[in-house]
């Protein structure tokens, strides 16, 4: 397993940022073993929560070894604490970046396919925020979203104050994220005005896989998404399960979600570092 990181010149944050790839490119064939057909791979871009970074996926969870036994290229990008969309004033386009520029420069760096029903994208938390938003806006790029306890926070923000201990929960944090409070739910910052834009205008809708833990405070707020896009006429599988909002959950459902993935049946061809036996 290829285990890859690169630092690039971003245009869209107008600075230099890294980013993580697992790419599936070094199994061995031994004699008599069946060997990969040489094609592009299918894409998953992975996003973390809040406080996170381009390394948590690895850390937190088992998805080099999925990605590996899927022969799936997974690419892992740090969003900061900027909810993976645009704020204007300090050039943190993170939308363009995540939705446009990420894809175009990762496919020109390795063999990925450009297809999108090969291109996924997917997060926990705010990511998973992050890769509902972004999947509904570059909905021609990604043709399949996942989302782990997505922080569904657009319901309430314009009745916050700064009276909050904790600075995620303030106003001004969420002004400075989001812009004009009054503004959030009639715009593309909302995956609910996204679906209803593209289903007027007779858009293909992602398919999507939305899972939360039954002891996670953003259950409710997942539930309500759910249900919208279940009436609107949306391919979504949603799933509950035991959990709270931590890794043992996630790394549980982003499994259930690679597998929910149309990935290859034949991806064993060839063996991974420590899988000797033959």
């Amino acid at each position: 397993m290829a285990l890859i990181q690169v630092n690039f010149l971003s245009e869209s944050l107008m600075r230099t940022v890294p980013f993580q790839v697992i790419l599936p490119v070094d199994k061995l064939a031994f004699p008599g073993m069946p060997q990969r057909e040489n094609k592009p791979f299918k894409t998953l871009y992975l996003l973390h929560g809040i406080f996170g970074n381009y390394t948590d996926w690895v850390s937190g969870t088992n998805i080099q070894r999925w990605a590996e036994e899927k022969d799936l290229a997974v690419v892992m990008p740090s969003g900061d604490n900027y909810f993976y969309i645009d704020q204007t004033d300090p050039h943190n386009y993170y939308g363009e970046f995540i939705g446009r520029e990420l894809v175009e420069i990762t496919r020109k760096m390795f063999p990925l396919s450009g297809k999108r029903e090969d291109t996924f994208i997917a997060g926990l938390s705010m990511g998973g925020y992050g890769a509902i938003r972004n999947g509904l806006k570059y909905h021609d790029t990604f043709g399949y979203i996942g989302g782990l306890s997505s922080a569904m926070v657009i319901d309430g923000l314009e009745a916050r104050t700064n009276d909050h201990p904790f600075f995620i929960e303030r106003r001004d944090f969420a002004e400075s994220i989001f812009g004009d409070l009054a503004e959030v739910k009639e715009s593309d910052k909302n995956p609910e005005w996204l679906v209803k834009k593209l289903t007027d205008e007779h858009a293909e809708l992602p398919k999507m896989y939305l899972a939360c833990g039954t002891e996670d405070s953003l259950l409710e707020a997942n539930r309500k998404l759910w249900n919208f896009l279940r009436a609107s006429g949306a391919e979504v599988t949603c799933e509950e399960g035991p959990g709270g909002h931590e890794w043992d959950f996630w790394n549980r459902y982003i499994k259930k979600f690679i597998d929910w993935l149309p990935l290859e049946e034949n991806a064993e061809a060839g063996v991974n570092s420590g899988n000797v036996g033959i």
